[in-house]
């Protein structure tokens, strides 16, 4: 099948709408929200970005855990020639709605559709540049939701990045019904000596009640810590500057 006859199908785009904010969207996001027939996403993430999006836009909210649900919806509609978006907050390719989409369609249907992924900001690296310049070196993205991963293997994961002595950056760092894993993380980091590291805690980066605070491994769990913070937790390097943190390379100064 070669390029125009894809095109005469359906189209469907995943997007990343990054921190949440107009400005940091991609231009070639909004591009794509503003040609859409349906929008779908999670109904957070699509309130944000509701009203840049035309009267004519079929929006479909849905609630939590009905990542398939949403994926499946968006493919049969592209199926059927509609110019469809499917959206995620921060990047869609990092612990988000790309991979259930790609998982849904069969091989068969893919060939059929104009697919297109569309990268957003992702909270490492919006709440990195709040922090100031936490992963100059090398650092390990956890998630610390225990909903689709093992917890030995979360907490097999932390073990071996305070090992490795890398910055580590937590999503989905705790809820009110689950927070024994970042209280896990912060004993791990302690007992690879980490507990005077600085450590940056930034919720609801770059929106209206972003809240910005650098604090200490040892310290860290005297915060408000939820699902829409995310935790910067440097290596044996990093140090406080300020109201910044920096995880030197290296370079001769």
């Amino acid at each position: 099948m070669n390029n125009s006859e894809i095109s005469e199908q359906g189209k469907l785009t995943i997007v990343g709408t990054g921190p949440g904010t107009d400005q940091l969207l991609a231009p070639a996001a909004k591009q794509a929200l503003l040609e859409a027939d349906s929008v779908i996403g999670y109904k957070t993430y699509v309130d944000l970005i509701r009203h840049i999006l035309p009267e004519s836009c079929d929006i479909q909210a849905y609630g939590m855990r009905q990542e398939v649900e949403r994926s499946r919806a968006a493919a049969a509609l592209a199926l059927e020639g509609k110019k469809v978006c499917i959206v995620s907050g921060g990047d869609a390719g990092v612990f988000s709605i790309a991979g259930p989409v790609l998982e849904v369609i069969s091989e068969e249907d893919l060939e059929k559709l104009n697919l297109s992924i569309i990268p957003g900001i992702t909270s490492a690296l919006s709440s990195a540049a709040l922090l100031g310049a936490p992963l100059i070196h090398d650092f390990a993205v956890i998630s610390l939701s225990d909903l689709l991963t093992p917890t030995e293997l979360i907490e097999k994961r932390l073990s071996l990045a305070a090992e490795g002595d890398f910055v580590v950056v937590l999503y989905n760092p705790a809820s009110k019904k689950r927070t024994e894993l970042i209280k896990k993380c912060a004993q791990i980091m302690i007992e690879a000596g980490r507990k005077d590291t600085p450590v940056g805690i930034v919720r609801h980066g770059f929106r209206a009640d972003q809240n910005v605070t650098v604090t200490t491994v040892s310290e860290m769990l005297n915060h408000d810590i939820d699902m829409n913070t995310t935790v910067v937790i440097g290596n044996s390097r990093t140090y406080r500057k300020g109201r910044f943190m920096v995880t030197p390379r290296g370079y001769a100064l």
